[in-house]
C-alpha cells in the first residue's frame, strides 16, 4: 500500500526519537481512523521525551512550542500538510475552567491513556513494528460499535465539557451506539455546554452538520439534552406536543439533505424555527447566528436561504427575467439543495425544482446574467438625475434584456426613451 506524504512524516519522527532512546508511538484518532481503515487527516505521536528534548532533537528551527507547558511541540513537516504534534506522556491536573487542565505531570503511555476522553480514542500504534497498544479498551468498542468514555464518565465530561458534543459527533459521524452509562452522565451534564465557547460550540456543530449523519446527531444532541442550551430558540419544537410533527420533519429534511456544506443544514435545522411570523424567524435566526459566532458569509447566507425557502414555488410560470435572476444568483445551488430536501421530507412534487435545474443546466451563464446593456453612466449621458427612478429604470430595461424584448444597446436607449416618456 502506496502511504501519503503525512504518514511518512509522522513515520520519520517515531524512529528519530526511537533513534535517539526515546519511547514513541502514534496516538489517538490517528489510530482510531487507521483501524477503521481510514486515512488519517493527520497524525499525532505521543513520546516519553521531554518537550525540551523534542526541541533538541528537531532542532528549534523545526518546532514550534504552541503548548510546552502542557507538553505539546510541532514538529514541522518537510512537505506542506506534514507537521505533526508530538506530546509527552501525561496525566493532568484538575480543569477549572472546563476544557483545560491547571498544570501536567509528565508520565508514561498507559498513564496518559487514562486522561483521553473516549475509548476509541485512547489507543497507541507502533509504526515501526505494526503494533497497537490498547490500555482502555478501545479496540473492542471499536470492532463491537460503541462509543465510550475512559474510565468514569461524569469525571471525563467535566474535565473538558466539549466531550459533551464530541461524544454526540463520533457517536453520529460513525454510526455507532453511545454507552449507557455514557449517555447519562452527558444528560446530566448538558446544561454545562455554555461553559464552552461559542465558536468551539459552533465548530462541532459545523462537523455534525456537514455529515451524511447530521440526522442522527441532531436527534442525539435532542435526546441527550445538548440542543436545547446551544439553540434554546428550537426547544418548542420538541417541547411542545402539537410542535413534535415539525421537529419529526425537522429532522426528516437533514436525512434528506444532499450537501456537503454547513449552510444549507444548518438553514434546514431552523427552517420550521417557532415564530409568530416570517420577519420574526428572520430576526430570531439572525441572533443565533450571531450568538454562535459565525462568519458573515455563514450568517448572511443561512440568512438568505431561510429568506427564500419559497422561493422556487411555480418557477415555471415564472417571468423570464425573474426565473435567470434566480437561477444566475450565487446562492441557487444551496438554495435548491435545500428546497429539495424540504420538499422530499413533506412528499412533495419536485416538478418546479426539476424545471429550474434543467433550465439552469442548459443556459449559458451569459445568456442567464448578461453584461448590461446600459449603465447609470448611459442613465447619466440621457439627461437623467439620480433619484428613486434611477435603479427603477435600470431594472425594467435589464429585464426587458433578460426577457429577450431587446437584443442591443440601441434598442436599449430607444426602450429608455420610451419609459422616460411615460413618466
Amino acid at each position: 500500500m502506496k502511504h501519503t506524504e503525512p504518514y511518512q512524516a509522522a513515520v520519520e519522527i517515531v524512529q528519530k526519537l526511537r533513534d535517539a532512546g526515546f519511547q514513541a508511538l502514534w496516538a489517538g484518532g490517528c489510530v482510531r481512523d487507521l483501524l477503521l481503515g481510514k486515512e488519517p487527516k493527520d497524525y499525532d505521536v505521543a513520546t516519553n521525551a521531554l518537550p525540551e528534548e523534542v526541541r533538541h532533537l528537531f532542532g528549534k528551527r523545526r518546532t514550534l512550542a504552541v503548548g510546552a507547558s502542557f507538553g505539546v511541540i510541532i514538529v514541522r513537516g518537510h512537505q506542506p500538510d506534514c507537521d505533526v504534534e508530538v506530546a509527552t506522556f501525561r496525566t493532568e491536573g484538575p480543569y477549572l475552567d472546563g476544557r483545560r487542565p491547571e498544570h501536567v505531570h509528565f508520565t508514561t503511555a498507559e498513564e496518559d491513556a487514562q486522561r483521553r476522553d473516549f475509548t476509541i480514542n485512547g489507543m497507541f500504534y507502533d509504526p515501526i513494528n505494526d503494533s497497537i497498544f490498547d490500555y482502555v479498551g478501545g479496540k473492542t468498542d471499536l470492532q463491537q460499535h460503541f462509543i465510550r468514555a475512559i474510565g468514569n464518565p461524569l469525571e471525563r465530561m467535566q474535565e473538558d465539557k466539549l466531550r459533551l458534543l464530541r461524544a454526540i459527533r463520533f457517536t453520529a459521524t460513525l454510526r455507532f451506539r453511545l454507552d449507557e452509562t455514557t449517555f447519562h452522565a452527558i444528560q446530566t451534564m448538558a446544561q454545562e455546554i455554555t461553559v464552552v465557547s461559542p465558536e468551539r460550540i459552533a465548530e462541532e456543530m459545523r462537523k455534525m452538520l456537514v455529515h451524511p449523519n447530521r440526522e442522527y446527531a441532531m436527534e442525539l444532541a435532542c435526546t441527550a439534552g445538548l440542543l436545547k442550551p446551544v439553540i434554546p430558540e428550537l426547544a418548542p419544537l420538541w417541547e411542545s406536543e402539537p410542535n413534535q410533527p415539525l421537529w419529526q420533519q425537522t429532522l426528516k429534511r437533514l436525512e434528506f439533505l444532499q450537501s456537503t456544506h454547513f449552510e444549507p443544514a444548518f438553514a434546514s435545522l431552523l427552517l420550521d424555527l417557532p415564530a409568530t411570523d416570517d420577519q420574526q424567524r428572520l430576526d430570531t435566526v439572525y441572533e443565533i447566528c450571531k450568538q454562535l459566532r459565525f462568519s458573515n458569509h455563514e450568517l448572511n447566507l443561512v440568512h438568505w436561504l431561510i429568506e427564500h425557502r419559497d422561493s422556487l414555488q411555480g418557477a415555471s410560470a415564472f417571468p423570464l427575467s425573474r426565473l435567470k435572476r434566480l437561477l444566475a444568483h450565487p446562492n441557487f445551488p444551496y438554495l435548491l439543495e435545500l428546497a429539495e430536501a424540504d420538499l422530499r421530507s413533506r412528499n412533495q412534487s419536485l416538478a418546479d425544482l426539476e424545471f429550474c435545474r434543467e433550465y439552469r443546466d442548459h443556459t449559458p451563464i451569459e445568456v442567464l446574467n448578461p453584461p448590461p446593456l446600459l449603465t447609470g453612466n448611459d442613465l447619466i449621458a440621457s439627461g437623467i438625475k439620480s433619484g428613486p427612478q434611477f435603479k427603477e429604470l435600470l431594472i425594467q430595461i435589464q429585464d426587458a434584456q433578460l426577457e429577450e424584448r431587446i437584443q442591443d444597446q440601441a434598442e436599449a436607449l430607444a426602450l429608455l426613451n420610451q419609459l422616460i416618456n411615460q413618466k
